[in-house]
């Protein structure tokens, strides 16, 4: 009966060496970030925003603690499709589409994504088109809706 004990050994410690290398690669790549022309970097560090953003370019962040996002703070156009209007008559209709062009300023980006979330133009934008295209349609009927 072989002892295959050293071997085993040998193995187990170069599994153990293999995890460390890979950790270590993962802490000292992953901690660089690009932040686009256009954007800020917004970071949370265990889940609380973080008060300081960043310009374009190259940035560093402690992994697995902090997490990034880049916010678009140029002038934007959101499309909201398929909109339905339901008329005072009781007639449903649907526009195609809204186009709705914006932009956050730097100044106002930390507070508005405090406040609703990275995810703020679903909100003040796409939701609130529905919602007051929803307000004028019950108010109208279909030919004033039309015209």
């Amino acid at each position: 009966m072989q002892n295959n004990r050293p071997v085993d050994d040998m193995r187990g410690q170069l599994y153990i060496g293999l995890a460390a290398l890979v950790i270590v690669l993962a802490a000292t790549v992953y901690p660089f970030h690009t932040v686009p022309e256009g954007h800020i970097g917004l970071y949370w560090r265990f889940s609380a925003l973080m008060p300081e953003t960043s310009e374009p370019g190259l940035h560093l962040h402690m992994p697995f603690v902090t997490r990034v996002a880049d916010l678009q703070v140029t002038m934007q156009t959101d499309t909201v499709r398929d909109i339905p209007c339901g008329t005072s008559g009781g007639v449903m209709i649907y526009f195609d589409k809204i186009e709705v062009v914006n932009f956050l300023t730097k100044s106002m980006a930390h507070n508005t994504v405090k406040r609703y979330g990275v995810g703020y133009d679903k909100i003040w934008i796409f939701d609130k088109i529905h919602h007051e295209i929803n307000q004028f349609c019950s108010k109208h009927s279909l030919r004033e809706v039309l015209h």
